[in-house]
């Protein structure tokens, strides 16, 4: 399963708002919520915020990736955001976090929620790209970075 499956162009934030950990959850659930057509938007945030208290999903180098799984999700989504600023978003490096990927998946899913989840990790592992996530001057640029990376995995 490549990224772009479950993420689509109008899934992908160029700067998020939110300057919290809960307002970043909020923000990219919104999105996911609005994009797939789901009411299911407290649920998420709920979700993830109860996977959070679990550990951090800021696995470090500017990179968190919080998920979470709903018995009411029908497939699974993702979310992408980004914020030059940085968030405390409580990584184990203890540096904020730049590079957001959200991915919720259904309850029953767990094998390709996995998947999805080290994909997402190695398309982020590069320190090079990155520097070019960050660097990307639109939303257009972010998609096509990951579309990039879809294609060498």
């Amino acid at each position: 399963m490549k990224i772009t499956e479950i993420l689509g162009h109008d899934a992908v934030v160029e700067e998020l708002r939110s300057d919290t950990k809960e307002g970043v959850l909020e923000e990219l659930a919104s999105i996911i919520a609005r994009v797939s057509g789901s009411p299911l938007k407290e649920q998420l945030v709920q979700a993830l915020a109860e996977r959070e208290k679990l550990g951090s999903t800021g696995i470090g180098d500017g990179v968190a990736i919080p998920h979470g799984k709903l018995k009411d999700v029908k497939v699974m989504m993702a979310a992408f955001g980004r914020s030059s600023r940085g968030v405390d978003f409580q990584a184990i490096d203890g540096k904020p976090v730049h590079i957001f990927f959200m991915l919720v998946a259904p309850e029953e899913m767990a094998g390709p929620h996995l998947k999805a989840l080290a994909r997402i990790s190695r398309l982020l592992k590069e320190p090079s790209r990155r520097k070019a996530f960050l660097e990307a001057k639109s939303k257009e640029d972010i998609y096509r970075l990951i579309s990039e990376g879809d294609e060498k995995f």
